[in-house]
């Protein structure tokens, strides 16, 4: 069983799960192994920086640390052994997951908590991937991002045919 640590900042009490998103605000988790760098790949991730981005600024949501990481040999564990699901459940209600590599099932598994996964070519500061993520947001974002931003209630979803307004 892997053991999940949360780190996050309380004004007067102690909450179990991941904090409240800032409004406007999207949420983004990337892979660490220092919280200085986007340096892991998902599985072997010991730990991901959460944060809260707007076009303005961004904020230290919280850092989730896991004991039980993958050795990044491709090989998987048994049957009863399974140490991705806890690391999608620790971040849902994240919108962006930026990472090293990330394998097909873990993908699918990211992808179906509404988590949009990004893999980066080679390690980056966590400061790089934060403002490469305002100047998305700030410019045009391309389309993918759009549908998450408007998932995420950060942006207005555009109308759709299918829509009851367009019947």
């Amino acid at each position: 069983m892997s053991s999940v640590r949360r780190l996050s900042l309380v004004s007067d009490e102690v909450h179990a799960s991941m904090p409240l998103r800032q409004a406007g605000a999207l949420r983004v988790a990337i892979a660490t192994q220092d919280m200085k760098n986007l340096n892991a790949h998902f599985g072997s991730a010991k730990r991901f920086a959460v944060y809260d981005v707007t076009r303005e600024e961004w904020q230290l949501v919280e850092a989730v640390a896991f004991d039980d990481v993958s050795d990044e040999s491709g090989k998987h564990r048994s049957e009863g052994d399974d140490r991705i699901t806890p690391k999608v459940e620790a971040l849902k209600g994240c919108h962006l997951l930026f990472c090293l590599a990330i394998g097909g099932p873990s993908a699918a598994k990211v992808i179906s908590a509404k988590i949009h996964p990004i893999k980066v070519p080679q390690p980056q500061t966590l400061q790089e991937v934060l403002l490469r993520t305002q100047t998305m947001l700030r410019k045009a974002p391309p389309p993918w991002l759009r549908k998450v931003l408007a998932e995420a209630g950060v942006a207005e979803k555009k109308p759709c045919f299918e829509d009851e307004d367009f019947k």
